[in-house]
């Protein structure tokens, strides 16, 4: 009995341990390989999180769950995601396989559990699909009313049947970038990007210089950088699931492994990349934006409730002043625009895998002859985000609010599923050496039970209609209802395609397995 080799290798599975054809290995897609290098796929991770959109919709929110400790609670937030991130890099190098998170979690803990981590990894790019559609939609009437002077322009946003209608246009266009492939989604995206970056740069260097020039106006102090100041545990955890949320989107790096040159090491490297910009960019716009203008709820304050929801509308003015304003409603389009377009990459991925190894059904392995992209994925995706954004839109003024807070609890779910399936799909090798132990069990597992004790007490919390936007349904809070609703939906819809794909569910298809204890004669 000899050890085999368990990297990948060329041929029609991506594993080693496998034959071509052999149905147990992990499958390639027919995607376009080598369309992005490093720079590219770190590129499309940070446009994925969408910096200045994040901003933009939680800055307010964060801010009055944790007062002027926003900057500590934003660095909470990055360890467990740079945690998770290691976990990411670990399996990738062993199965880049676009499917991510499902396909691990199957090989880890077969395949229920791992249908369910594809579930929650889908479903949470349905929702930030739909809030960045609604929010690039506000900032096209918001910039078109600022460039022509005109407030009526402005004011059709309010309109409930043109905002709906304009959103479902910009989703429309999204999804055609996307359907043309890797190529095309990279080069719309390195202009978008820097774009923000530098808009980002000038606003944090004006608000720094206007600190002390506003009534809300505060010190920098060092005690911002302390999470243990945070005056509850119930506000920490809250803010904490709101900065989580501003990280997601990073491995939209691994989503493209398949299509990315040196697929087992560079989407790992590009996520790190992404995230290293992501915190150094929040922490320097939280900081300078508290310093000019304060964390409190009146006036410019950033927890004011009538502008915490859309910061930068706010601030735009009064910081930037109304030239320079304009191109933060600029950069805070492209960013949703941006994103909107990218995060179409690891929702239709993830369903092509599912697909392939036949946790969905058959049709949505098609993959477009020239383009090489899920087309049918992509074009379903779309579909379901105009769907989702129109009926919440219709039904809760709310949504962008309870729909935000219930992303955080989607992203906790599958995020640390995904870390600990690192720590047990690698349990045979973790005392080989110091990093094997470091990187594939202790700082994952790390990750995994910090995203889980967020996950159990956003879940508690959130049963209470004061979290989030306020909104009840019977009593519970909406946005708990939002959450869980979608992980029941998920386990129903589950149980439907058990019906339709036993050998799936059978473990015939995608096998759990360890690397270190597959042999061979």
């Amino acid at each position: 009995m000899t050890q085999v080799d368990v990297r990948p290798q060329a041929g029609d599975t991506v594993r080693g341990v496998n034959a071509p054809g052999d149905t147990q290995g992990v499958r390639k897609k027919g995607l376009g390989g080598n369309s992005v290098g490093l720079f590219g796929n770190a590129v499309i991770g940070i446009s994925t999180v969408a910096p200045v959109y994040c901003l933009t919709s939680t800055l307010g929110s964060t801010a009055g769950e944790v007062g002027l400790q926003m900057p500590a609670v934003f660095l909470a937030g990055f360890l467990p995601m740079l945690l998770v991130a290691f976990a990411y890099r670990e399996l990738n190098k062993v199965m880049p396989d676009c499917g991510t998170s499902f396909t691990w979690t199957v090989k880890a803990f077969g395949p229920k559990i791992g249908w369910m981590c594809g579930w929650g990894l889908v479903i949470a790019t349905i929702i930030v699909l739909s809030n960045l559609a609604g929010v690039a939609t506000s900032y096209f009437w918001l910039l078109a009313g600022e460039i022509t002077g005109n407030g009526s322009i402005a004011a059709l946003d309010d309109n409930k049947a043109v905002h709906i209608v304009t959103c479902l246009a910009l989703i429309a266009a999204a999804t055609a970038i996307s359907y043309r492939g890797m190529t095309a989604t990279k080069g719309v995206q390195y202009t978008l990007v820097v774009l923000q970056l530098v808009v980002l740069a000038v606003f944090v260097a004006l608000a720094l210089s206007k600190a002390g020039s506003f009534e809300t106006s505060v010190d920098f102090s060092w005690s911002w950088m302390n999470p243990f100041a945070v005056e509850s545990f119930a506000a920490f955890t809250a803010g904490l699931s709101l900065s989580i949320f501003m990280y997601w989107g990073w491995d939209t790096c691994m989503a493209s492994n398949e299509e990315t040159v040196g697929s087992d090491k560079t989407p790992g490297r590009a996520a790190l990349i992404a995230m290293v910009v992501l915190v150094g960019s929040y922490l320097a716009t939280g900081i300078a934006a508290q310093m000019a203008v304060g964390s409190g709820d009146q006036g410019l304050g950033l927890a004011n409730p009538e502008t915490s929801d859309n910061v930068f509308a706010a601030l735009a003015g009064p910081v930037m002043g109304p030239v320079l304003g304009i191109l933060l409603f600029v950069a805070v389009l492209a960013s949703a625009a941006a994103s909107l377009q990218t995060t179409f990459i690891p929702v239709a991925r993830t369903v092509l895998a599912m697909s392939t190894y036949e946790a969905l059904p058959k049709s949505f392995t098609k993959v477009h002859p020239v383009f090489k992209t899920p087309g049918k994925a992509t074009v379903v995706a779309g579909v379901a985000t105009g769907v989702f954004y129109t009926v919440m839109t219709l039904v809760s003024e709310h949504v962008l609010v309870d729909t935000i807070y219930a992303l955080g609890l989607m992203i906790c779910f599958y995020y640390g599923i995904t870390a600990f399936a690192c720590v047990w799909y690698f349990r045979a090798e973790l005392f080989r050496s110091f990093r094997d132990l470091a990187f594939k069990g202790l700082l994952p597992a790390l990750g995994g039970l910090m995203l889980t004790a967020v996950f159990g007490k956003t879940l508690y919390d959130m049963w209470d209609p004061a979290y989030g936007s306020g909104s009840a349904v019977f009593g519970v809070g909406s946005v708990f209802v939002i959450a869980v609703g979608l992980l029941v939906l998920g386990a129903v819809l589950m149980l439907v395609m058990q019906r339709r794909s036993p050998a799936f569910f059978r473990g015939e298809v995608l096998t759990k397995e360890t690397p270190s204890l597959v042999v061979a004669d």
